[in-house]
């Protein structure tokens, strides 16, 4: 053993730790950077709880800047129409059946169209008539006959009038001259009555339009047979007045009046129509516990009887608040909205929507107009959370 061997061998236990230390400078190279890494590591971690530490008092007044600020409404109360929103059918308002009047036979003219406008009276359509003609022929002539054999008995009276008084004619014969010319006379009137019943049976051969209106549909073409019993050749509309059909439920047929306006809707198009209600159904159908309110609109060719429409019947006006769209929220419990109280804390109120229109939504139950709403961003807050409302100025 060496002179160097020996003093290593011979050092003091206390100072082993420094000699390993000492000989920590002949470590390979990696392992020299991840004890200076760790090193640093430790120092950060100190640094930065310090300054947590150091920081709490000053981070109060950020954690307060946190906490959400919100736009409030207090809508108050305002005037707002009791909109009932229901769907029917369009049909004419009084519409007439058209059919043959007489004893009916083959059509030879049909003179109107669907979509006509036609007066009281006016020819639809003409059956042939060549045997009811030559009948009036017949019973006019006899009327001519009638008449000449009551000129003939006047003149036979007149004169035995004359002879009377000279003693040539008695009373007797007097009396039944007048009886003879009073029967020529009853003669001309029954053949008259006669010719009067046929000209009126073959005037009802012509189809006519029992009042001015609208004609909707056609149902005979020249050289059909028609009777009688035949049904229905044309439909009109009276007036050309049409109306809707509206299905109430049985709770908002209690609250319509007759007189009350409506915007009447016909589905495949845009145009709106103003109606009012014109009758309203004495009886509710037992299926459905729906009615009927008949809705009268003017006519336009784009209201189409048969069709289907919706309608918006105002029942009257009542106090509500008015929120904007943005306010009024719903999920499966229904409508609601956020109000923050006195605490300036989120609370959920649940509401009863009324009227949609351009200028909100009115609130039917839930709200009486002084609460302070949250306007917008609703969805993004939660019951019980602390806001800072600001109120929204008015317009």
């Amino acid at each position: 053993m060496n002179y160097e061997t020996q003093l290593v061998g011979n050092v003091p236990a206390d100072m082993v730790d420094e000699q390993v230390f000492l000989e920590g400078d002949r470590l390979p190279f990696w392992r020299r950077w991840m004890v200076v890494g760790a090193v640093v590591a430790i120092a950060l971690v100190a640094v930065a709880t310090w300054i947590a530490m150091k920081g709490n008092g000053a981070n109060a007044p950020a954690a307060a800047a946190q906490v959400p600020v919100v736009t409030v409404i207090s809508p108050g109360q305002s005037m707002v129409s009791h909109m009932i929103k229901a769907t029917g059918s369009l049909a004419a308002r009084v519409e007439m059946p058209v059919g043959v009047v007489g004893e009916g036979g083959a059509v030879t003219r049909v003179l109107v169209q669907p979509g006509d406008w036609v007066r009281a009276g006016q020819i639809l359509a003409t059956v042939e008539r060549s045997v009811q003609t030559e009948q009036i022929r017949s019973l006019a002539a006899q009327v001519e006959v009638n008449r000449a054999d009551a000129k003939l008995a006047q003149a036979q009276l007149d004169r035995a009038k004359a002879l009377v008084s000279r003693g040539f004619i008695s009373q007797a014969d007097i009396d039944q001259r007048i009886a003879t010319r009073d029967a020529a006379n009853a003669r001309v009137n029954v053949a008259a009555a006669q010719l009067a019943e046929q000209r009126a049976r073959t005037g009802r051969l012509d189809i006519r339009a029992p009042a001015a209106g609208l004609v909707l549909t056609r149902a005979v073409e020249p050289g059909q047979i028609v009777a009688a019993s035949g049904g229905t050749l044309f439909r009109m509309a009276k007036d050309g007045e049409m109306e809707m059909l509206a299905q109430v439920s049985e709770g908002d047929l209690a609250v319509l009046r007759t007189g009350n306006g409506a915007t009447v809707t016909p589905v495949g198009g845009s145009t709106q129509f103003a109606g009012r209600i014109w009758q309203i159904a004495p009886v509710v159908d037992n299926q459905n516990r729906q009615g009927i309110a008949r809705i009268a609109i003017p006519y336009n060719p784009a209201i189409r009887p048969g069709g289907f429409a919706s309608a918006a019947i105002v029942s009257g006006t009542a106090s509500a608040p008015m929120l904007p769209e943005s306010a009024v929220q719903s999920d499966e419990k229904g409508n609601f909205v956020y109000i923050v109280n006195g605490r300036d804390e989120v609370q959920r109120r649940d509401v009863k929507v009324g009227q949609v229109t351009d200028a909100g939504v009115s609130i039917m139950a839930g709200l009486n107009g002084d609460e302070r709403i949250v306007a917008s961003a609703g969805a993004f807050l939660t019951p019980g959370q602390k806001v800072k409302p600001e109120l929204q100025k008015s317009k």
